[in-house]
């Protein structure tokens, strides 16, 4: 626009108008862009399973699930950033599992451009962040300070997990299984942790859900790291051994390298970023050698065990039984 000597617009010369948007829409474009997708369920389905035992009131447990997925959107929103992805990936790891409860089928994997490629990485995170803040907000209609003290610690472990992984990958450092466990712990199990604590703020069940929500959460981890390795589903929707192309330092891949110091080819192929099928399977056969395929079963069986015990010992529950069992395909 031009201004005249007056300081008024001249219309003549003003540049036509924009069809306007209100603020809230420009300020969550990047955030409704992603929703418009399909993604993660998950999340929602292991609320319905705790609720099973925790008797939420519906609109108290509506508002909880509601604030979690718009919470793992705007992570997924700064992941994008973080990861420097150019496309979110097909079908979620663990989202098949949620077909498979609905009798459905992968059949067609898809991928979408990331939001920040759409909408630039200054406005996607301002975006993320201010979902953030939205999610606090919306708790604090609960009126109920301990639910504000869990969000705050609950996104300050998130970020302590997430800052960690980002650590390793950029430092090419690989962490001791230990590490790894408490990273998972942290920015995996992190949401469903959220969820629970809330949804126990809101019960009348005096029992504490989170020890056994903190081992769903380390299973379920390490067995999307297993199938991202050798799984014909998980190569048809994320790619083959997505993980070594991000460099990602998961469950085999530690074991491997922390099997013999010595050998440093497995952790050189992740150095690269390596899109090379051949290179990959040339990976993947390294982490036969050190039997780290074998070892990730093992341990998986040993946290399933301890996972059904911990249902059995809280008077069971049918729809965490279901999706146990489903978790077992292709092991």
């Amino acid at each position: 626009m031009n201004p005249n000597r007056n300081g008024k617009v001249d219309s003549s010369t003003a540049r036509p108008a924009l069809p306007s948007l209100s603020a809230e829409l420009i300020l969550l474009e990047p955030y409704n862009y992603l929703l418009s997708h399909p993604g993660k369920e998950m999340r929602s389905k292991l609320i319905e399973a705790f609720d099973h035992w925790l008797n939420v009131p519906k609109d108290k447990l509506s508002a909880i699930t509601a604030v979690v997925e718009m919470l793992h959107t705007a992570s997924l929103l700064m992941d994008d950033v973080e990861d420097g992805s150019v496309l979110r990936r097909g079908v979620p790891g663990d989202f098949y599992i949620l077909l498979i409860l609905h009798n459905n089928f992968i059949n067609n994997p898809h991928f979408i451009i990331v939001a920040h490629s759409i909408y630039g990485v200054p406005a996607t995170i301002n975006c993320a962040n201010y979902v953030y803040f939205l999610v606090l907000h919306e708790l604090t209609k609960f009126d109920n300070p301990k639910m504000l003290k869990i969000y705050t610690s609950e996104l300050l472990n998130l970020h302590r997990g997430q800052g960690m992984e980002l650590y390793w990958r950029d430092t090419l450092t690989c962490p001791s299984e230990a590490e790894f466990i408490d990273m998972v712990s942290n920015k995996t199990g992190g949401l469903l942790r959220l969820a629970v604590r809330l949804m126990q703020q809101c019960s009348e069940s005096k029992t504490d859900y989170v020890p056994l929500v903190d081992d769903i959460g380390i299973h379920f981890q390490i067995r999307d790291d297993y199938m991202n390795l050798k799984s014909k589903m998980y190569t048809d929707s994320k790619g083959y051994c997505e993980d070594l192309t991000e460099g990602k330092f998961s469950f085999p891949i530690i074991h491997s390298i922390n099997t013999d110091h010595n050998d440093r080819r497995l952790i050189n192929i992740l150095k690269q970023h390596t899109n090379s099928i051949e290179l990959k399977q040339f990976a993947v056969n390294i982490m036969n050698e050190t039997g780290s395929f074998e070892y990730t079963r093992n341990y998986l069986e040993k946290t399933e065990k301890m996972v059904r015990e911990k249902i059995e010992k809280l008077g069971g529950n049918i729809i965490l039984e279901k999706i146990m069992n489903l978790l077992r395909i292709d092991l």
